[in-house]
């Protein structure tokens, strides 16, 4: 699990089935780190970064042309920490586009593009990941959705690099994905069934 803020910017390097990362963490093998928002494993420990594996499944889901380069790490969170931003699996479902960025008086409003099938997971003011960054949704349209990026998160991302056509990782809220799954089965449910599985997180 991962909380969406991102620990360190790391310069990346993609090799095949593996990525080599550049960074001041230091994991060990077998860790679990997120790199762009993926859950990736550890598999070498090297001076001054480490390296992780990327399956088939990851190169298919992920936009890989951006892992050669800064990418966001943040590593698994631990039960005693502070869950500052959301709950995140690490999982990519897709990869949305950037449609447009608009300066506005308290940071850029980001216009983002998603495969149909997964705009359902995503509801105005709810959450969502952009590359591993824990973000508020504002506003919701048939293909796409806005959000604002304050200077703060555009000073301490991958941000700042940003431009319009670029390819994103998408992971959208765990418990709307959940929910939805659970009403897809036309199970009798009530709103107390899902305080509970909302509770049991």
């Amino acid at each position: 699990m991962f909380t969406g803020l991102i620990r360190e910017i790391a310069m990346s390097k993609s090799e095949k089935e593996t990525l080599i990362v550049k960074a001041n963490y230091k994991p060990q093998i077998g860790d679990s780190i997120a790199v762009n928002g993926a859950c990736l494993t550890v598999v070498k420990i090297m001076e001054g970064g480490f390296v992780v594996e990327l399956s088939q499944e990851s190169r298919s889901v992920l936009a890989v042309q951006n892992l050669n380069g800064r990418v966001h790490i943040e590593p698994a969170m631990k039960l005693s920490d502070r869950v500052e931003g959301h709950i995140l699996q690490g999982h990519i479902d897709c990869k949305g586009v950037v449609k447009e960025i608009k300066r506005v008086d308290n940071g850029y409003d980001f216009f983002i593009s998603l495969p149909k099938d997964f705009m359902k997971f995503v509801v105005p003011k709810g959450s969502i990941a952009i590359d591993g960054v824990s973000l508020t949704i504002n506003d919701v349209y048939e293909d796409s959705f806005r959000l604002t990026i304050i200077p703060h998160t555009i000073k301490n991302t991958i941000f700042d690099s940003y431009k319009k056509g670029r390819e994103i990782n998408i992971e959208t809220d765990m418990f709307a994905r959940y929910i939805y799954h659970i009403f897809k089965k036309n199970r009798e449910i009530s709103w107390n069934d899902v305080d509970k599985i909302m509770a049991r997180w």
